[in-house]
């Protein structure tokens, strides 16, 4: 009866330790797709929406 214990948390650690493996994985996943994307910020996006409002006001002027 001894045994029981150590098998069972052997494989509990075991289970763990691929668990803790996939996650990393995935994670590095996620990092490379997010490097090439830009970091866009609450300000960055209240700076967009004020040049759209300034846009849709004075259409004779182009924005980009």
């Amino acid at each position: 009866m001894s045994q029981q214990p150590n098998d069972h948390e052997r494989a509990r650690q075991e289970r763990l330790r691929a668990a803790l493996r996939e996650n990393i994985k995935r994670r590095k996943s996620q990092a490379r797709g997010r490097a090439g994307r830009a970091i866009v910020t609450p300000e960055d996006d209240a700076a967009l929406a004020k040049q759209e409002r300034a846009a849709d006001r004075d259409p004779g002027s182009d924005a980009s």
